[in-house]
């Protein structure tokens, strides 16, 4: 470690937060205990692993728990601190190098797809940076209300923090999944499986519709500007597809009929040897287990099925002579839902059963819900200047935009307006689908 007094490397401005809608900054007391809440969090999600889980990377698309600790930690040190705490001096300037993400305004960084080697700092020298960290951030918190734009900073990082609380579940899922031992992050009785509840279609009339963030709370840049669309009128179903009617599909060729393939997603498929979910093993019997955060389960048909890739999951909607909706489909039905917007309870580590008796479940459901639209920017989005700007727009080609929250998204995360985004053969996020069709 280097000395503790180091002075970070030369300030590269955040830039000010001003493309995404203007955020009320809370009032200090209620900034600092959200912020410790937040903070707290992730600890608790890697409370149930070992060092050394934490330091395992599964494929270059995931990071080390330990990765996640520390990156979210150096997002406020560089984000926040750096330029917005006078005299803030850095705990170790080589942090920026070891956990910048992928901000070419904080220069050259370690590879991604060798994080996984970063043995050193250790555990506790990851946990010690972020005491440094938390203890510099709730200084800057006390000394009064956090002007404009470093409150909205400060929320940016909490929310980014969230993102990585999902991530943390997610990967540790795939790490834990190719361990012969496939070991339980964390050990619980299963539901007792059962058949899925009946599907209700929800009509929505289309026609012009408002998209994107109103400007009330906290939304990314690309939420907005909130802008026009048009649609014609369509059919939502009512909760996303079941473990048993995806196994339907499965128990029926699926996987084997080039017809219901993207040109794209066949080729994945052949290439990778998908002939089920990632995490289904068949159990012999004819049927699958699932390997879940809580370890190896039997197959609930009542369950939300997950771990699709967009390809699976227009395969399926084709087989089901139905479609994915786009992206404005569903927040303009989301808006208009019939049942509660968001599901209730604490962050989940798989999805529940749904309702049996068939009534209209939240639209922000248990899995995330591919849509048929690309990641692009609404009419009128400027990227921020600065480092912030490199947060999303960048990467506004080659990905799908997902909706909706799934079981392991941290409550107060969720909001109909959240535009997620993936490469379309993505597996290992809590990814399904819900069924749309023309009205």
């Amino acid at each position: 470690m280097m000395k503790i007094d180091a002075i970070c490397s030369p300030n590269r401005p955040a830039g000010p937060a001003r493309s995404g809608p203007r955020v009320q900054i809370a009032r200090p007391e209620r900034l600092l205990e959200r912020f410790r809440a937040v903070r707290s969090a992730s600890l608790r999600l890697a409370e149930p692993l070992s060092a050394e889980d934490q330091g395992v990377q599964s494929m270059p698309e995931a990071s080390p728990t330990k990765w996640h600790l520390a990156h979210t930690t150096w997002f406020f040190e560089a984000i926040v601190l750096q330029p917005h705490a006078p005299g803030y001096r850095c705990l170790d300037p080589g942090f920026t190098h070891l956990f910048n993400s992928y901000y070419e305004a904080f220069g050259h960084r370690h590879a991604r797809e060798l994080r996984g080697m970063l043995t050193r700092p250790s555990l506790d020298e990851v946990h010690a940076y972020r005491r440094y960290v938390d203890e510099a951030v709730e200084s800057l918190i006390a000394s009064g209300p956090p002007a404009s734009p470093a409150g909205r900073l400060l929320e940016l990082g909490l929310h980014h923090e969230q993102q990585h609380q999902e991530l943390m579940l997610t990967d540790i899922k795939h790490a834990f999944y190719l361990n012969p031992l496939k070991p339980a992050y964390r050990l619980s009785d299963a539901p007792a499986p059962r058949q899925p509840g009946p599907v209700r279609w929800i009509a929505h009339d289309g026609g012009i519709q408002l998209i994107g963030a109103t400007g009330e709370g906290f939304a990314f840049d690309n939420e907005g500007p909130r802008h026009a669309v048009l649609l014609q009128p369509f059919e939502l179903a009512s909760r996303p597809v079941s473990c048993g009617e995806y196994l339907q599909f499965v128990q029926d060729g699926g996987y084997q009929r080039a017809d219901l393939w993207l040109s794209d997603g066949w080729a994945a498929a052949k290439l990778h040897g998908w002939a089920a979910p990632l995490y289904w093993e068949p159990d012999g019997l004819g049927g699958f287990n699932v390997f879940t955060l809580h370890g190896v389960r039997p197959l609930n048909p009542a369950e939300a099925v997950c771990h699709l890739s967009f390809y699976e999951a227009c395969a399926y909607a084709k087989w089901a002579d139905a479609r994915l909706p786009t992206e404005f489909e569903w927040e303009a039905a989301a808006a208009a839902w019939p049942g509660p917007r968001e599901r209730a309870g604490p962050v989940g580590l798989h999805p529940d059963p749904d309702d049996a008796s068939g009534r209209v479940e939240p639209i922000c459901a248990s899995v995330w819900q591919w849509t048929r639209s690309s990641y692009d920017p609404y009419p009128g989005m400027r990227p921020d200047a600065g480092a912030i700007g490199e947060y999303n727009a960048k990467f506004m080609v080659g990905q799908i935009v997902l909706r909706g929250g799934s079981c392991a998204t941290p409550p107060g995360h969720i909001r109909i307006t959240y535009r997620n985004y993936f490469a379309p053969g993505a597996r290992w996020q809590f990814s399904g689908l819900r069924l749309a069709r023309d009205a």
